[in-house]
């Protein structure tokens, strides 16, 4: 729950702040387009560090790197408040950015070295509850305390959360030791890093279109140029820094594989369900934001009795089933429409949470079933970089084929009737995860 809650905080933090945006335009005095400098500058820190993640955990020891992740969160939000122009908020952002990077994917190694096989499945599902939580709760949150407060307090929320984390880090999680001998694959880094950052920023400008296209086209073909070289390095590297070939480990493989298709389409529900709340319902996005609280109840819940589904039918059956369950639930969301009692649609998002959380947290226990305490460190580092992708490369499917369909609908604005067709497309790219769960083994 420690190591849970920091990712609660770096999450929280992370969809707070788009709620902020408009007021931090206007204290700044900055176009409102600028202010997506906010944005991508954490993205891009992300991005860059996720892959030094597993080497430092191992250079210097998990809990230590946790705990500086932690402190460089906590000063960074601290200097995001603080900051009275975009360029000091930006490079504040930046290093909040760097934190996150680091504290995921080395809470996980803590994790993998403390939980035995047996307990694994039951130490993911209080791990994966704030990371589905942190989305849910962010917008709200953040609209309650503009509204009521100012954007500052977005950031030192996360003060006494952080301080006190470290405190029970401190008192309850183990000091596993570092290795001095482990060396940094310092080519790959420098190969690594600008593929991550490149990619994620194309997907995310893509999406958001807060970039020319001729210029995220640009980024997205360095971003295929460096991962192309990258894993040309990898492959003739004895300990590269994204460790391909722990992909030849079959759960390892195709859970990550499936688990990148699953969240291609799941993980466009929150953008486009607000998006349909605000068209469709003519919510405010404060209104649209607590709409979305039923889907985070309902992955609340799942997570008492995840453990015992998983014993009862078998990973395979769950995760196969189970991905029915979520696409029919997500694509059930295109049946909404203005005049659908808002009780009916807080119950369809409380099984849709259901579905999700349960998915979510059985593939986080599956993927590391099969890897070696000695490659842990390096087996979080990729699973983090693959969810970074993915999650990004979502809205910007989502956003790309809305505008598709807006554009062969003659739509100048897009209708709720545009983002239905959309979330029914993005159902089936969540349901073809299918086919690469059932190529697992029956027991």
């Amino acid at each position: 729950m420690i190591i849970g809650c920091a990712l609660f905080m770096e999450l929280l933090d992370s969809t707070a702040v788009l709620t902020a945006l408009p007021q931090l335009a206007a204290d700044f005095g900055e176009p409102s387009v600028r202010m997506n400098l906010v944005v991508t500058l954490y993205l891009l820190a992300v991005a860059m560090f996720i892959p030094l993640s597993g080497w430092l955990a191992e250079r210097l020891g998990p809990r230590r790197v946790f705990i500086a992740s932690i402190l460089l969160f906590v000063f960074s939000s601290l200097a995001c408040a603080a900051s009275s122009a975009l360029w000091q908020l930006a490079l504040a952002r930046f290093f909040q950015g760097m934190a996150g990077a680091l504290m995921v994917p080395v809470g996980q190694v803590i994790l993998l070295r403390w939980s035995s096989k047996r307990d694994l499945l039951r130490a993911m599902a209080y791990l994966t509850m704030p990371a589905l939580l942190g989305p849910v709760f962010g917008p709200p949150l953040g609209g309650m305390l503009v509204t009521w407060l100012s954007w500052h307090w977005i950031f030192l929320v996360n003060l006494p959360i952080g301080l006190l984390g470290i405190y029970l880090v401190l008192r309850h999680v183990p000091n596993y030791p570092g290795q001095a001998s482990q060396t940094l694959d310092l080519r790959g880094f420098l190969l690594g890093s600008p593929a991550l950052a490149c990619l994620v920023l194309a997907f995310e400008t893509l999406g958001h279109g807060s970039l020319n296209r001729t210029w995220s086209c640009l980024l997205l073909a360095i971003g295929v140029l460096f991962a192309g070289l990258y894993v040309r390095h990898a492959r003739r590297t004895t300990a590269p820094l994204l460790d391909l070939s722990l992909l030849r480990i079959a759960t390892f493989g195709l859970v990550l594989n499936g688990g990148f298709l699953f969240r291609l389409g799941a993980a466009a529900l929150p953008f486009l369900l607000v998006l349909l709340f605000q068209v469709g319902y003519g919510l405010s996005a404060l209104e649209a934001g607590l709409m979305t609280f039923a889907g985070g109840a309902g992955a609340l819940l799942i997570k008492f009795i995840s453990v015992p589904l998983a014993r009862r039918f078998g990973f395979r059956r769950l995760l196969v089933y189970n991905t029915l369950l979520a696409s029919l639930s997500m694509a059930a969301c295109a049946l909404l429409s203005a005049d659908t009692s808002p009780l009916l649609v807080m119950l369809m998002l409380f099984a849709g949470g259901l579905s999700r959380s349960l998915q979510m947290t059985a593939m986080g226990a599956l993927t590391y079933a099969d890897i070696p305490a000695e490659r842990s460190s390096s087996a979080a580092t990729l699973s983090a970089t693959s969810v970074q992708i993915s999650m990004s490369l979502a809205v910007c499917v989502a956003a790309m084929l809305l505008g598709l369909i807006q554009l062969l609908g003659g739509h100048t604005q897009p209708s709720a009737g545009d983002i239905q067709l959309t979330l029914l497309a993005m159902s089936l790219i969540c349901l073809a995860s299918v086919l690469v769960f059932r190529r697992l083994e029956g027991d």
